[in-house]
């Protein structure tokens, strides 16, 4: 599973982090905690363990999303297919040794009418959740565990 890149809106970023991809992934997977280190997360509530195919609903600034774990593969990767307001995401995480810690890497795309529509704005809007969110994953994570 992979983001589609060549989807209307479409966006990628790194981070090196000072802590361990085990670390990474365990502050990703806790699902329920996104709100405590991540802003743009409001609530989340996820459907069972994780696994693929758990559900989780979740809300980010104005969206209410229904998605589907699709890779859950600890400390590696973890990644989620979506939908809210017409638009079909795809977003990945991974999270690689480094000789300081780890890098992680997140890869979005958006489809659909709606992702056409408002491309440079959903452009901008993801570009600029992405960095954040790289930025809120390092933080909570070299907050959490040593490397």
């Amino acid at each position: 599973m992979d983001a589609d890149r060549q989807a209307p809106v479409f966006s990628e970023g790194r981070i090196e982090v000072s802590a361990s991809p085990e670390v990474l992934w365990d502050v990703m997977a806790d699902f329920e905690n996104w709100p405590a280190w991540n802003p743009d997360v409001e609530s989340v509530a996820l459907g069972g363990p994780v696994t693929e195919g758990t559900v989780f609903r979740w809300k980010a600034g104005p969206s209410r999303l229904v998605s589907t774990l699709q890779r859950v593969e600890r400390p590696h990767a973890l990644g989620w297919t979506g939908r809210t307001m017409g638009i079909r995401a795809i977003h990945l995480w991974r999270f690689e040794p480094d000789p300081g810690g780890a890098i992680a890497s997140t890869e979005e795309s958006f489809n659909g009418a709606v992702a056409k529509l408002f491309q440079k704005r959903l452009q901008k809007q993801l570009d600029e959740t992405t960095t954040k969110g790289l930025e809120a994953l390092k933080r909570a994570a070299e907050r959490r565990g040593e490397v």
